[in-house]
C-alpha cells in the first residue's frame, strides 16, 4: 500500500488528486489530505440546492463536486480528509467499517469513545465527525472521508444553511447532522498535525506492505491538468447536477415577483416570470432570452444587460431579480 501525506490545500487539485490515484496508480493507496475552505458535493446532487450561495460568495468558499456519491460537506483547514483506494476480486467493496476501522482504532488510542454509526458516519456520544462517501468501478473502490479536528463550526452549518423550498428535483439532499470536533474530546491535547502523524503511523504499523510515497513532477502535472479541465470548471461543479425545477418569490419595490426556471444539465429551458408587479413592455422576449443559458448569477446578468429593464419592469432593477434567482 502507497501511503501519501498529501501537502495542497487547494480543494480543486485534491479531488483531482482522488481520482488520478483511483484511474492511474494501480497499487493501492492511502492518502491524508486538508481542503482550504471549500464544500465539496456528491456527484448526484443539485449544488446550488446544498449551498448557500451568498456566505460561499462573502467567504469566497470553493465548490466542488467529487466522484463519489453521498451528501455535501464543507472544509476547511481544522478539517482532515483520508482517501482509501482498493482493488479486490471479491464482493466486499463497498465496506464502510473496514475502511473507518483504522480511524476508530486511533481515537480509541486517544481515549475517545468513538464508534461507527448509520451508514456512513463515525460518531462521539451522539455526534458526527466523520462522514464517508465510496465509489466504485468494476473491482476498484475508492472510499474517502471527512475528519473534524478543529473546524468552525458556525462555517460548517453556515455553508451549507439553503432555503429548501427553492430547489425541486431528482437529486441526492444532504441530510443535516448534530456536528462536533474530535479535539473536544482529546483528555490530552494534540494538534492537528500530531494527530495526522498518528494516523498515518498507525496504518504503516498495521499493513505489512505499506510504504510511504510521494508524487513524482510527471504526476503531478498529469493531476494539474485534471484539475484545470475537470474540477476547476462550471460545467463539472455546476452543470453536472441532476435536472430540477427552481421556483421562487420575493416582494420587490414594484411588487411581488416569482420566478420559474426549468433547467437540464445546469442550463434553463423554461422561464416563467409572474407576480403582481407592472409591465411596461410585454415581458416574453426576456423569459425566451434565459431559456438556453446558464442558470449562473454572471450568465444570467448578462442576458439582463442586453435589455433596459426600465422598460420592461416598474421600480424592478436586474440586481432585485437575481436576488430572486440565486
Amino acid at each position: 500500500m502507497l501511503c501519501i501525506k498529501h501537502s495542497s490545500t487547494d480543494p480543486y487539485f485534491n479531488i483531482a488528486t482522488d481520482e488520478y490515484i483511483f484511474k492511474h496508480i494501480e497499487q493501492d493507496c492511502f492518502m491524508l489530505w486538508r481542503n482550504d475552505n471549500a464544500i465539496i458535493v456528491g456527484k448526484h446532487q443539485n449544488t446550488l440546492a446544498e449551498i448557500n450561495l451568498d456566505y460561499v460568495r462573502e467567504k469566497d468558499i470553493k465548490v466542488v463536486r467529487r466522484l463519489s456519491g453521498g451528501g455535501a460537506v464543507y472544509h476547511d483547514l481544522g478539517n482532515l480528509n483520508f482517501t482509501f483506494t482498493r482493488s479486490s476480486d471479491k464482493e466486499d467493496l463497498v465496506d464502510f467499517r473496514r475502511f473507518t476501522e483504522p480511524i476508530l482504532e486511533v481515537l480509541r488510542g486517544l481515549d475517545i469513545n468513538a464508534r461507527f454509526e448509520g451508514r456512513n458516519d463515525l460518531t462521539i456520544d451522539g455526534k458526527k465527525f466523520s462522514g464517508n462517501a465510496m465509489h466504485v468501478v468494476k473491482n476498484k473502490s475508492m472510499h474517502h472521508g471527512t475528519l473534524l479536528f478543529s473546524s468552525e463550526m458556525k462555517d460548517v452549518s453556515d455553508a451549507l444553511k439553503i432555503n429548501p423550498l427553492k430547489y425541486k428535483g431528482r437529486g441526492t439532499k444532504s441530510v443535516p447532522s448534530r456536528v462536533t470536533n474530535i479535539s473536544d474530546h482529546l483528555k490530552v491535547p494534540i494538534s492537528l498535525d500530531q494527530f495526522t502523524d498518528k494516523i498515518m503511523n498507525h496504518i504503516l504499523e498495521t499493513n505489512p506492505k505499506a510504504r510511504l510515497y510521494e508524487f513524482s513532477e510527471e504526476e503531478l502535472e498529469a493531476i494539474q491538468s485534471i484539475r484545470d479541465k475537470k474540477y476547476a470548471t462550471w460545467e463539472w461543479n455546476f452543470g453536472r447536477s441532476p435536472d430540477y425545477n427552481f421556483q421562487r418569490g420575493a416582494r420587490t419595490p414594484g411588487g411581488i415577483m416569482e420566478i420559474n426556471l426549468e433547467v437540464q444539465k445546469g442550463v434553463i429551458q423554461q422561464a416563467k416570470i409572474t407576480g403582481d408587479f407592472f409591465h411596461i413592455r410585454d415581458i416574453a422576449p426576456i423569459e425566451a432570452a434565459l431559456v438556453g443559458t446558464e442558470h449562473d448569477e454572471t450568465a444570467i446578468k448578462a442576458v439582463f444587460d442586453r435589455f433596459d429593464l426600465s422598460l420592461y419592469f416598474k421600480d424592478i432593477t436586474s440586481e432585485d431579480i437575481l436576488e430572486i434567482m440565486f
